[in-house]
């Protein structure tokens, strides 16, 4: 069973319009969803989350097709947004307690657990957490109730980078085979560290939607002349710039002629070749 399946989805604003999209999340991966600001990204999951409704397509969430099911879906769905609406007046231990009211499937002793491996003080006044504290308790929070699909919409974004790596390395023992993740997220480099896809959004577009191996086997990063560039063949150069002193070029590894030395390429570098090339 694929954890998220979008056929067609499309979002059309009166400046903006997101899709068609065609795009499967599998069961026991997990998804980097990548693209500039305003790319669509926060409207792709808000539509999977039933918080928006789509212009056209269909959405199907654990083998369910939302809308129509999406109430009964949400026990299995952990969220973890940007902003977190959680009342500041609260301690993490009364966050708990109106979790277990409002979800059947609260675990209580999984929070306590998560609440101490990540150091979050149990009586302490969210109002006096940091923004790295919240993240983490939001993340406490939505793998506490037995979520099969967890969903976070740049829920690194701002925090230094051992609170990331602390979150990334949660992420990564959560999905097994019963689990799947989608993280969107502007740091390319903490995406590349544990997703198994990436799909890249640009200007409303779905560009590309792969496994991150493949992405990287099949591109890579040429450094040469303007003149040697031009002799290669057209097909295989998919993004270039040019210098006085040279040329940069985006290229498929399979088109280029043996024996031109090809340099292996980032997760971000083939990113932004790509949108600079759109």
């Amino acid at each position: 069973m694929n954890a998220i399946e979008l056929k067609g989805l499309t979002k059309t604003y009166s400046t903006f319009q997101l899709g068609p999209i065609d795009l499967t999340l599998p069961m026991g991966t997990i998804m980097g969803l990548v693209g500039e600001n305003g790319a669509g990204k926060s409207t792709t999951i808000k539509a999977i989350l039933d918080l928006i409704r789509p212009t056209a397509g269909q959405i199907t969430l654990l083998g369910q097709k939302t809308p129509e099911h999406f109430p009964a879906l949400k026990e299995e769905i952990g969220v973890v947004l940007d902003s977190q609406p959680f009342p500041t007046f609260l301690t993490a231990d009364e966050l708990g307690r109106l979790m277990a009211a409002a979800l059947r499937n609260w675990e209580p002793e999984t929070y306590s657990a998560y609440l101490a491996r990540l150091h979050l003080p149990a009586r302490q006044p969210l109002k006096e957490f940091s923004r790295g504290m919240v993240m983490k308790l939001a993340l406490a929070t939505a793998l506490s109730h037995r979520a099969r699909l967890l969903i976070l919409d740049e829920a690194t974004s701002g925090l230094d980078p051992m609170v990331r790596q602390e979150i990334l390395d949660i992420l990564y023992d959560f999905c097994d085979e019963e689990h799947a993740i989608l993280i969107s997220s502007h740091i390319v480099s903490d995406l590349e560290k544990i997703c198994d896809y990436i799909a890249f959004l640009h200007e409303g577009k779905l560009l590309l939607a792969d496994e991150k191996d493949r992405l990287l086997e099949r591109h890579g990063l040429l450094k040469l002349s303007a003149e040697a560039l031009d002799q290669l063949p057209q097909e295989a150069i998919l993004s270039k710039r040019l210098y006085h002193y040279g040329a940069e070029a985006l290229v498929r590894r399979d088109l280029i002629p043996a024996g031109v030395p090809v340099e292996r390429i980032t997760l971000e570098e083939l990113i932004v070749a790509l949108a600079r090339r759109d």
